[in-house]
């Protein structure tokens, strides 16, 4: 579970006023995130554009990865004379 202080906690309304700001103080690295929250529950968080995008690369790595492990146990199983249905390959990405 993601953990936020306190001044990274912003009310949607507050978040609507003082935008600018709020950006400014993401950009400049003054706050690492801001949580923003609707009816006192995180509802979506800000953060600087070039952390967004290590976390999606590091999402399409980790994809990539489970799916090619996922192959590699299907071959060698193969190899080894075991055969398992495609579905259940597909199972052992959620793994």
């Amino acid at each position: 579970m993601v953990m936020y202080g306190a001044e990274e906690l912003v009310s949607s309304s507050e978040l609507a006023k003082k935008f600018g700001t709020y950006l400014s103080r993401i950009n400049t690295r003054n706050l690492e995130k801001i949580a923003v929250l609707k009816n006192n529950k995180v509802e979506a968080v800000l953060l600087p554009k070039e952390d967004y995008e290590k976390m999606c690369e590091t999402l399409k790595r980790l994809e990539a990865k489970n799916l090619l492990d996922s192959i590699d146990k299907g071959l060698k199983d193969m190899k080894e004379g075991r055969t398992s249905p495609i579905d259940t390959l597909w199972d052992r990405l959620d793994d």
